[in-house]
């Protein structure tokens, strides 16, 4: 399958899961028996105001170039947020980004890599396009040892979460942040995701992680969020910091994670101490 067949699929499967989801609260809709929960494809069309046959093409991945005004018309239709729609319009071609075979993994600029001196006093690390993480600052090495002793090629941020024990046990709602994190990276690799080193990552993922598979299943899209985490280290104890990410100017496909800490808890003085042992 090529990636514009790969691309298809996932957008029809995407549609249908939404599709599924999308509550009937309209007064036009007829009432359904059973268990049935969604709109049936009818629907979804008729409040389009497209074809039943070209929806359905759209759903079931045969529909070559869907135009814009259609998806955004299906975009309506579903109520898919912001972030849904973009991850609808990039699948289809119209998001003004690079194609899927520009944005590859590079190698980071020096200067980027300095910024994690600055940040010398908080647990911080570089990642790629793929979410590989390509360097890291010694704080984040003192909260999690094992970035620097796990293989290259499993130094990814979402293979990690879903296959590391230690994280399991790090992280006070390790499910939690699991599904956004799969929804996060769903939301930032849109037409990536039949890139060849993306698609290796999720199969080998698929294969491993039966949590994993649960939250990829879903194709939830959630753009990353700053988010308070409670971290249980084995050394400082409970550790209540805020999980950030920074883009540096002029490099959009890489980011910086940074962890700092609640001010109102104690979490300040446990980091520093941490980071002085």
């Amino acid at each position: 399958m090529n990636a514009e067949a790969q691309r298809r699929r996932q957008l029809g499967e995407f549609l249908r899961l939404r599709r599924l989801r999308r509550a009937r609260d309209e007064p036009s809709l007829p009432p359904v028996a059973g268990r049935f929960t969604g709109l049936r494809r009818e629907e979804v069309a008729i409040l389009s105001g497209i074809s039943i046959g070209w929806y359905t093409s759209l759903e079931q991945g045969r529909n070559a170039r869907p135009s814009r005004s259609v998806l955004d018309a299906v975009a309506r239709t579903l109520r898919l947020t912001c972030a849904e729609h973009a991850y609808v319009l990039s699948l289809a071609g119209y998001v003004a980004r690079p194609c899927a075979e520009d944005r590859t993994p590079r190698e980071v600029p020096t200067h980027a890599l300095r910024l994690l001196d600055v940040l010398e006093d908080f647990p911080a690390y570089v990642a790629d396009p793929d979410w590989q993480i390509v360097k890291w600052n010694r704080a984040f090495e003192v909260l999690y040892p094992t970035v620097a002793t796990v293989p290259e090629t499993d130094r990814n941020e979402l293979w990690l979460m879903f296959t590391d024990p230690y994280v399991r046990e790090l992280i006070e709602h390790w499910e939690a942040a699991g599904r956004r994190f799969a929804a996060a990276f769903r939301a930032a690799a849109g037409d990536r995701l039949c890139a060849p080193s993306v698609s290796m990552l999720i199969g080998r993922l698929l294969a491993s992680s039966d949590f994993f598979r649960e939250c990829w299943g879903e194709h939830d899209i959630e753009p990353f969020t700053p988010s308070r985490e409670l971290l249980h280290h084995p050394v400082a104890g409970d550790l209540d910091l805020w999980h950030h990410r920074l883009t540096p100017a002029g490099l959009a496909d890489l980011h910086i994670a940074i962890w700092t800490p609640e001010m109102s808890t104690d979490a300040p003085i446990r980091l520093s101490r941490m980071l002085e042992e």
